[in-house]
């Protein structure tokens, strides 16, 4: 098996083969940061600009670095162009319950639509750090990376996104509950 610096090699020399296995390898936890990260809109063109971005830039790639940190801040980037632009729909439950894959909005996706409204509701810098570390499982230290801050500024930004959160999951709570 091909290594994802190999595969970016390839890419690089203009071997569709190397970018089909390397969108095999990422596609699912691509699409959920992309999803988590700017919710429903324009989901699909930010995956495929995503992917352009690595083929046109391919033959810049570092192989110091890993290319998962890479992907992920290609698209991270991509996200904060993204929110540049008109704001955003709000979530429809048919959409993302289509997104996710289901025939129905079942308690799942209803759970999935509050989290990501108290996602949404995060400063972008405390919504990256949360994303990236639990949603695509990443450590701390390649947050930090691709992020380009200290891991110490991770951890405050994680620290300050959990405490939000919990007062905000709160204060919706509430509100259903009253």
């Amino acid at each position: 098996m091909a290594t994802d610096a190999e595969l970016i090699k390839a890419i690089a020399a203009g071997d569709g083969r190397g970018l089909d296995e390397l969108y095999r390898r990422y596609e699912r936890p691509l699409h959920a940061f992309l999803y988590r990260h700017g919710g429903p809109r324009d989901l699909d063109d930010r995956m495929q600009e995503t992917w352009l971005h690595v083929v046109r830039a391919a033959q810049r790639y570092d192989p110091a670095r890993r290319f998962s940190t890479w992907l992920f801040q290609i698209a991270l980037n991509l996200c904060r162009d993204a929110r540049r632009r008109p704001p955003p729909e709000p979530v429809d439950p048919d959409v993302a319950a289509a997104v996710m894959g289901a025939k129905e909005t079942t308690q799942a996706t209803e759970d999935a639509l509050d989290a990501a409204r108290l996602l949404a509701a995060l400063p972008d810098a405390q919504r990256s750090v949360v994303v990236l570390r639990y949603y695509c499982d990443l450590t701390e230290a390649e947050v930090a990376e691709i992020l380009e801050c200290p891991i110490g500024t991770v951890k405050s930004r994680m620290h300050h996104a959990l405490a939000q959160l919990t007062a905000l999951a709160r204060a919706a709570h509430a509100e259903g509950g009253a």
